[in-house]
């Protein structure tokens, strides 16, 4: 796996910004993002369970641009 370096948050500092890669080999897209609250979690739970292999993250809306770029590398690959 060869991860490509798409972008990162900002506005995050030195405190592990949510980051946007595109794996080069399969183009799917790999994010690091902010974990979820509670609230959150029940909202997402409400819709169905989250399997033990998965997880959700939360992305700043501010990244809507570095998504989409990666967005576009993925749909290159």
């Amino acid at each position: 796996m060869q991860l490509r370096f798409i972008g990162k948050d900002d506005k995050s500092g030195d405190h592990g910004s949510p980051t946007i890669f595109v794996d080069e080999q399969t183009s799917d897209l790999i994010i690091q993002g902010w974990k979820i609250d509670s609230e959150t979690e029940a909202q997402v739970l409400a819709a169905g369970p989250i399997p033990d292999h998965e997880t959700v993250i939360r992305i700043p809306a501010r990244m809507a641009k570095v998504l989409k770029e990666a967005l576009n590398v993925s749909e290159l690959g």
